[in-house]
């Protein structure tokens, strides 16, 4: 079954889920819903591990940290346990993962494509998203516990800071909105 944009006579309602380990991907997700809103849509945001039921919803966003080139546990388990009314509704997924100031690695490969989660092919096959989009994020060494923040705090200094580009992630959140909530069309935001 294809995944139309919702037909309902009000403004589509949209949930906008995370996985995040240290605040970035929170961030991304928080930003992404307060534009769908902006743009006409009924959008809320939750970390997958506070989402209930999700039938009532028409579109979702699914997004997730990459840690070590794979999507955070929950993030996956939350798609792969709402398989059966994410594969009928509309969905875009983003990840969140390189930091840094330079878009290439020191082969000259673009950070993103090198950084993609690993089970990106299986998610979309799951789930047929719109799309994903990949981010670059944000690096707080002193944010992370454990064995994961001891070997963080030996991460180069040009890897540490906020390296999320929002007006990226505005034109992509306003893309989806465009999507899910035509001009014209009755509930929608004016432009």
């Amino acid at each position: 079954m294809s995944a139309e944009a919702p037909q309902c006579s009000g403004r589509p309602k949209v949930l906008v889920v995370y996985a995040s380990r240290a605040g970035s991907t929170k961030g991304i997700a928080e930003f992404i819903c307060e534009k769908l809103r902006r743009h006409g849509a009924d959008a809320s945001v939750s970390d997958v591990g506070q989402v209930g039921e999700i039938g009532d919803y028409d579109a979702f966003v699914i997004g997730s940290a990459v840690y070590m080139y794979h999507w955070l546990k929950e993030a996956r388990e939350f798609i792969s346990r709402n398989r059966p009314t994410l594969s009928t509704k509309p969905v875009w997924i983003f990840s969140s993962g390189p930091t840094g100031t330079k878009p290439t690695d020191s082969k000259g490969r673009d950070l993103r494509e090198v950084d993609k989660p690993q089970e990106l092919d299986e998610l979309r096959g799951w789930i047929n998203p719109r799309d994903h989009h990949m981010f670059f994020g944000a690096f707080f060494p002193d944010r992370l516990k454990g064995t994961m923040g001891f070997f963080a705090k030996m991460a180069p200094k040009d890897q540490v800071g906020d390296f999320r580009n929002w007006p990226e992630i505005e034109a992509w959140a306003v893309g989806i909105a465009q999507d899910l909530v035509p001009q014209g069309r009755e509930g929608s935001a004016p432009t």
